[in-house]
């Protein structure tokens, strides 16, 4: 993916997931530091799981999906290892 691809998603699906777990978002910053982060992770657990060769690819839904999934587990990690 090209770098303003990687912004617009990581904004996107930062705000989705702020949105999800958080209620809010974090921020245009924060949502593509969260969007890009849960990108990557999600990514990484797609091709370590389900093996999908190229699960970030671009600007489609299947990238928003994947990376909002892996958003979405990096504010729950994040939200149980605040809570203690």
């Amino acid at each position: 993916m090209g770098f303003l691809t990687w912004i617009i998603v990581g904004a996107i699906v930062g705000w989705l997931a702020g949105i999800v777990v958080k209620g809010r978002g974090f921020g245009l910053i924060g949502n593509i530091v969260i969007g890009v982060i849960g990108a990557l992770i999600g990514g990484w657990l797609a091709g370590a799981l389900f093996n999908i060769s190229d699960p970030i690819s671009g600007f489609n839904l299947t990238t928003i999906f994947i990376a909002f999934l892996g958003a979405v587990l990096l504010l729950f990690i994040a939200r149980l290892v605040k809570s203690r």
